[in-house]
């Protein structure tokens, strides 16, 4: 296991910042549709 890391070390590196990237696009979706809901309620009201 250790020797499969030592020679990936730029596969892993790209791997766990593809998928921060990935969770920060996701979260910013969600938070665009939630605000998106608030401001049809406001609208509404």
């Amino acid at each position: 296991m250790y020797e499969f890391l030592s020679q990936n070390q730029l596969y892993i590196v790209l791997c766990v910042t593809l998928l921060t990237w990935l969770g920060i696009v996701w979260y910013l979706i969600r938070l665009d549709k939630k605000i998106g809901q608030l401001e049809k309620q406001l609208k509404k009201d």
